[in-house]
């Protein structure tokens, strides 16, 4: 890097940074920003394999990864639960094609949308998809990580988010008055095809700093009327 280029920058953040209001940013809403994702990693999934392109290092079955960061979480996290969502998430057939068609609100919408464009149902599947919008916190530092993420729940993990969403029910107050722990665990089907599922443990109620922040998080992210 040249000097000129030096002179541009500065490692640390300088007050007119720091006293800004995000002027440029006012037509820039949470629709137009991309949601982390994070996933409980598969034998299948490409990141676990050495010899993908898209492998990351250390990341094995059973790890929480971070799709866009791509941070790996090992095999247990601390979250705080804001918002719950389900969709139905309509597919193309990988041997029709693959691809991904569109989310719909409902069953019927999907199916729908299939009768209205002319196409074969038979080509395509409707996945019943439930999703928890969460906040991190880290379990070594304590501190919370003020990017929230989505975690999606599908086939299997279907029960898990039915059982988590009664549990949160059970204790009353807002969703996001408890800390989770999210662990993942082996198990397998009745194939006997072994695979990772998660379950949910509450730790107890979040502190008043952290409770403040969720429900900011809520109101400007995760909002029922969103």
């Amino acid at each position: 890097m040249s000097e000129t280029a030096i002179s541009l920058v500065s490692n640390t953040v300088p007050a007119h940074v720091k006293e800004a209001s995000g002027l440029g940013n006012e037509n820039v809403t949470a629709e137009h920003l991309q949601t982390p994702r994070v996933k409980l990693l598969q034998q299948m999934n490409s990141e676990v394999d050495e010899n993908h392109d898209a492998y990351i290092e250390g990341a094995k079955p059973g790890h929480f990864l971070n799709s866009v960061t791509n941070e790996n979480y090992g095999t247990e996290m601390y979250v705080i639960n804001l918002h719950f969502k389900e969709d139905f998430v309509l597919w193309k057939k990988r041997d029709a094609g693959g691809g991904l068609i569109g989310t719909y609100s409902s069953q019927a919408d999907a199916l729908d949308y299939l009768a209205d464009q002319g196409l074969k149902a038979d080509d395509h599947e409707i996945i019943q998809t439930q999703s928890h919008l969460l906040l991190r916190k880290d379990p070594e530092t304590g501190e919370l990580i003020k990017t929230p993420f989505l975690m999606d729940f599908a086939s299997s993990k279907l029960r898990v988010s039915r059982e988590w969403n009664t549990q949160i029910g059970q204790l009353g107050g807002d969703r996001f008055s408890a800390l989770w722990k999210l662990s993942s665990l082996q198990t397998q089907n009745r194939a006997s095809q072994k695979f990772f599922n998660l379950t949910a443990e509450n730790q107890g109620w979040v502190t008043e700093d952290d409770y403040k922040f969720a429900k900011e998080t809520y109101s400007k992210v995760a909002s029922p009327t969103t």
